[in-house]
């Protein structure tokens, strides 16, 4: 039974949609700092609302921005991601290595290809001798 649910855990599939899902939570939470400690401060200030608040800012039409806990959000999500990257994908990257699969790789670079003088595909194979569209032989 263990067996079976680490199998599941360990699908590709699975860990990828995770991780995303991870991320995409932490960035929300980055766009909700920003909104809430910027952007609702100045459109307040824009409607003449007055609020004050301390720390790192500066009011605006006496509505306070605060910049500190947009950069308290950001620092925050820096550190989010480096724990979910040593935490989460470099062992598991180390896991389906071992196990000769390769997950959140760079992609690898496009084979070489080279056109045909005669159609101008510029598709074929670098090894190609002959096109597979027009089918002239190629030097």
């Amino acid at each position: 039974m263990l067996k079976g649910f680490k199998n599941f855990l360990m699908q590709g599939e699975l860990i990828v949609i995770a991780v995303g899902l991870v991320v995409a939570l932490a960035f929300s939470t980055l766009i909700k700092a920003f909104t809430d400690s910027i952007i609702t401060p100045l459109v307040n200030a824009i409607e003449s609302k007055t609020a004050t608040s301390p720390g790192l800012g500066w009011n605006v039409n006496g509505q306070f921005i605060n910049v500190g806990a947009f950069i308290s959000a950001i620092v925050y999500f820096v550190i989010f991601m480096l724990v979910i990257y040593y935490f989460l994908v470099v062992p598991y990257r180390a896991y389906m290595k071992k196990s000769g699969r390769e997950v959140f790789a760079a992609p690898k670079p496009a084979p070489p290809v080279k056109t045909c003088p005669h159609c101008l595909s510029a598709d074929l194979p670098a090894a190609a001798t002959k096109c597979k569209y027009c089918a002239s032989d190629i030097a």
